[in-house]
């Protein structure tokens, strides 16, 4: 009997199955960003809960080695991170309140001076602001007066922080369980796999996230003396904005260098700007060649050009929330990745002395 000849050659099939793939995976991936985004305020304490426990996973750990009760512990666990998070908070507001004026006031004389060095004619720093207020007035004015009368915007974010803290304490208390419960709920002859696949996940989320912590502390600390030392004014404060900006990758530490380069120019000169610049810029290959490849060798490693499309995508779809998230969750998903390559790679590779 003859077999029928295909109406397409094999390298057209091949396309168009990959196409397939790509079409469903993309519909699938959409989906479940819009449910994500519809049921984002149970969603976002979820996944907020799932980082507090890769970072504070490792104090559990030592706490129920040492004798304390897997409650106990976890519950002195979410009391450290409530007045380590707090402390911060309060530490980041009160330098911003103190240095604050004088931020704001050096950004403004550095954009009078810009605008009148390289501005067109007739336009100056109060017709900017006096433009910028009509444009808000005009465009956000909806906006604003829902922010303004918004407590239920101040209660849901209350309400999602206590969500998120309470899941972290019984992710923490129960951590033990989940690699059983996996287990349970995974198909038959996949539990294996799947358990390998959390593990991996996991440990990518926690070793960006402790490298991330440390990172951003010794970026803050450098960068503060060093303009304690060149006398720069609101150092403190720009040393917090450093810290907060180091969770968004490149691009905080950018916005935060520049606004460091900045407020130097205004109120110290030229000479001292480059000064601050050399600063920010020996931090910052301080970080990406020795604190990077010291810190972090053990988390799965992403190129630039990924962290910062990963970065574009969350914060289009979550806003400042979504740069915060889309690093971390990116890794864990690289993590999953490399997990089953190893796998499979093993599972296909020929063996050795074989035919």
């Amino acid at each position: 009997m003859q077999v029928p000849t295909p109406l397409l050659p094999e390298a057209a099939r091949r396309f168009a199955a990959w196409c397939a793939v790509l079409l469903l995976a993309a519909g699938v991936v959409y989906v479940g960003i819009r449910l994500v985004v519809e049921f984002r305020t149970a969603v976002v304490p979820v996944l907020l809960a799932l980082l507090g426990t890769a970072l504070l996973g490792p104090l559990h750990r030592r706490l129920v080695k040492a004798g304390v009760h897997r409650s106990v512990a976890a519950g002195l666990t979410c009391v450290a991170v409530v007045a380590v998070v707090g402390g911060a908070v309060y530490i980041v507001v009160a330098a911003l309140i103190d240095t604050g004026d004088e931020i704001v006031a050096s950004l403004k004389e550095a954009a009078r001076g810009v605008s009148e060095h390289f501005g067109a004619a007739g336009t100056s720093l109060d017709d900017l602001a006096s433009n910028a207020r009509e444009l808000l007035g005009k465009f956000g004015g909806t906006a604003a007066s829902g922010v303004i009368s918004g407590v239920s915007v101040v209660g849901e974010s209350i309400a999602m922080a206590v969500l998120a803290l309470l899941l972290v304490f019984f992710f923490l208390r129960d951590s033990d369980k989940a690699a059983g419960t996996l287990r349970s709920l995974s198909p038959r002859g996949s539990a294996d796999t799947l358990e390998a696949m959390a593990r991996r996940a996991l440990r990518a989320v926690e070793g960006f996230m402790r490298g991330t912590t440390f990172i951003a502390l010794i970026d803050a600390l450098c960068i503060t003396v060093g303009l304690l030392v060149l006398d720069v004014p609101g150092a403190a404060g720009l040393g917090a904005l450093v810290f907060v900006g180091a969770y968004i990758p490149y691009l905080g530490a950018f916005i935060s260098g520049a606004l460091a380069v900045l407020v130097a120019l205004a109120d110290r000169g030229f000479v001292i700007a480059l000064w601050v610049l050399g600063v920010v810029l020996a931090v910052q290959v301080l970080e990406g060649h020795v604190l990077q490849p010291m810190i972090q060798s053990r988390t799965v490693q992403m190129h630039p050009a990924v962290v910062m499309v990963t970065i574009t995508a969350g914060a289009s779809v979550a806003g400042v929330l979504g740069m915060l998230l889309a690093v971390p969750l990116t890794a864990a998903a690289f993590g999953v990745v490399q997990e089953l390559r190893i796998r499979y790679g093993e599972q296909e590779a020929p063996p050795a002395g074989g035919l």
